[in-house]
């Protein structure tokens, strides 16, 4: 994605009050560009103000879940969908609320302590500077690369699925930076804050997001993809449908509250998207939610996933807005989720 697009995007959240035509334009403008070939597998968008519904558009086309192909369906509001990696926004939230429950370790504790039976790397002094804060920030200083495709196995995230013992491999990625000091996108990292969820709870991570974060949101029909070793993919297994997403954006424009029930405790929804590393100009990134460029705190969040899936809100404009897609692996498939917002999202915003 590019710099400029993130800034423009980041004006945008920055200045508009929303203020809405009643005759449902968007969803008119919408259709008559996937009906011209302008939006190429768009899924599904849900635009939600101050949680009412102002677009919600449902398309057909070729689908996948979690890499498997399930062939050409029509989504509607019911349809579950991968969320790919917005799983890991998800996952950030369950880190949340069990850290508020004292469960899991501290954001400033080392990551490899909490494997001790990993001893032989624990001999590195370099790696146990790693810590829990820099593994959700994904700036451990390891050596990743998912720039291949998910279909490669040369690529790290699929090499990890692939691998004997998934922990042991993401930590043993060579070291190549200092720990916190640049940022590298890397679903091992998401493995490792799930597993610490789970052991640190005594729960399976989907069975922990059933109890504390799905029920309350009166969230009950969802999948949890799981890798060759039975366990639930933290960076990317997640799928849900569409409204039930928004539910989540909704959440976080109101601290971790829904319906007067704090879900998600409000210190770690303020920590969770307060800016750790900026990956690019014009964009940054929190614990495993990305975020506006500009703006204290940023303009917008959102989680993005593979595919062109996002889950965007800001609370400034009380803005959600919700995308699926089916351009799995696509290196443009950012451009639907961006080209909606864009075009036909802020268009319909005037300033007061």
């Amino acid at each position: 994605m590019t710099s400029l697009v993130l800034i423009i995007l980041g004006m945008f959240m920055l200045t508009a009050s929303p203020a809405w035509t009643e005759d449902r334009a968007m969803e008119k403008q919408i259709d008559a560009a996937f009906a011209a070939g302008d939006l190429p597998g768009l899924h599904g968008v849900l635009v939600l103000h101050k949680g009412e519904i102002l677009a919600e558009r449902y398309y057909e086309g070729p689908d996948e879940n979690w890499g498997r192909p399930i062939g050409v369906r029509m989504l509607d509001k019911n349809s579950l969908h991968d969320l790919r990696s917005v799983t890991k926004s998800i996952v950030s939230l369950l880190y949340g609320i069990a850290l508020g429950e004292g469960k899991v370790p501290g954001l400033d504790e080392s990551v490899i302590a909490q494997f001790p039976e990993y001893a032989d790397l624990q001999n590195d002094p370099e790696r146990r500077k790693i810590t829990i804060r820099d593994t959700l920030a994904m700036t451990m200083g390891t050596d990743w690369n998912e720039n291949l495709p998910y279909t490669d196995p040369r690529n790290s995230e699929i090499a990890m699925e692939m691998a004997a013992d998934r922990y042991r491999y993401v930590l043993d990625r060579p070291m190549v930076h200092e720990p916190g000091a640049r940022w590298t996108y890397n679903g091992g990292a998401t493995a490792l804050i799930g597993h610490l969820i789970a052991r640190g709870t005594g729960m399976p991570l989907d069975d922990y997001a059933r109890e504390k974060l799905f029920k309350p949101l009166g969230i009950e029909d969802f999948e949890w993809a799981r890798g060759a070793d039975g366990v639930p993919s933290a960076a990317s297994g997640l799928r849900l449908n569409i409204h039930d997403l928004a539910k989540i954006g909704r959440m976080m424009i109101d601290k971790g509250n829904w319906n007067g029930m704090q879900v998600v405790p409000a210190e770690w929804v303020v920590e969770a998207t307060t800016p750790q590393a900026t990956p690019e100009a014009g964009i940054r990134y929190g614990l495993f939610w990305w975020l506006a460029g500009e703006g204290e705190p940023p303009y917008w969040a959102a989680g993005f996933g593979n595919g062109g899936q996002r889950l965007m809100f800001g609370a400034r404009n009380d803005l959600v807005v919700a995308v699926f897609a089916g351009r799995y692996n696509d290196p443009e498939a950012w451009r639907v989720p961006v080209k909606v917002i864009l075009n036909f999202v802020l268009p319909n915003i005037r300033n007061q």
